[in-house]
C-alpha cells in the first residue's frame, strides 16, 4: 500500500482515544497534531453543539467534510477525526487519500463509561444514551474497518502505549513506500 502523503489520520467512536493519542503520537513522531472538530469549530465560529442546535448534523457534515478536504495539502501530521466523519463515502475517500488511516475502537463499556464523563456530545443527549451508544457502534463498525490500514483496541492500554504503536507500524509503512 502506498500513501500519497506521510500522514497519520486516526479515526473511531467517539471515547476511543483519538484525539489524546493523537497528541500524543504527534509529539512521539514530530508530526503537527490536527482536530477536525477543531478546524470545524474555527470555521464555524462556534462550538459543534451549537451548529447541531442551530443548524444540525448533515451542516455540521458538510462543515466536517471541508474541513478534511482543506488538509489535502497538508503532510507530516497527526489528524484526528470526529467519529462519524466515516458515515460519508466521500470522507472514507479523503482520509484514505490523506495518508496512513488507524481506527481506534474499544469494548462498548468502556466507550460509555469515557463518554459519559462529556456532557458535550450532542448525539447522545437523548433519554436512553447508551442505547445510542450501542446502535451508533452497530451502524458504524464497518465503515471504520474499510477506511482503516490499521485497527487497534484502546480497551485496555495507556494513550501512550497505543501512540507507540502506531507510530512503529507508521514508519513501517512509510519506510516501505519509500522503497518503491
Amino acid at each position: 500500500m502506498s500513501f500519497a502523503r506521510e500522514n497519520i489520520l486516526l479515526v473511531g467512536f467517539m471515547g476511543t482515544g483519538k484525539s489524546s493519542v493523537g497528541r500524543r503520537l504527534a509529539r512521539k513522531m514530530d508530526f503537527q497534531f490536527v482536530d477536525t472538530d477543531r478546524v470545524v469549530i474555527e470555521e464555524a465560529g462556534m462550538d459543534i453543539a451549537a451548529i447541531f442546535e442551530r443548524h444540525g448534523e448533515a451542516h455540521f457534515r458538510e462543515l466536517e467534510t471541508a474541513a478534511l478536504a482543506s488538509l489535502a495539502v497538508r503532510k507530516l501530521c497527526v489528524i484526528a477525526t470526529g467519529g462519524g466523519i466515516v458515515l460519508s463515502e466521500r470522507n472514507r475517500e479523503l482520509l484514505r487519500e490523506l495518508g496512513f488511516v488507524v481506527c481506534l475502537t474499544a469494548s462498548e463499556e468502556v466507550i460509555f463509561e469515557r463518554v459519559s464523563r462529556n456532557s458535550q456530545r450532542p448525539l447522545l443527549q437523548n433519554e436512553n444514551p447508551r442505547e445510542t451508544v450501542s446502535r451508533m457502534l452497530t451502524e458504524r463498525r464497518a465503515l471504520y474497518e474499510e477506511a482503516a490500514n490499521l485497527t487497534l483496541d484502546t480497551s485496555l492500554i495507556e494513550h501512550d502505549e497505543v501512540a507507540e504503536k502506531i507510530a512503529s507500524e507508521a514508519r513501517r509503512a512509510f519506510s516501505w513506500q519509500a522503497q518503491l
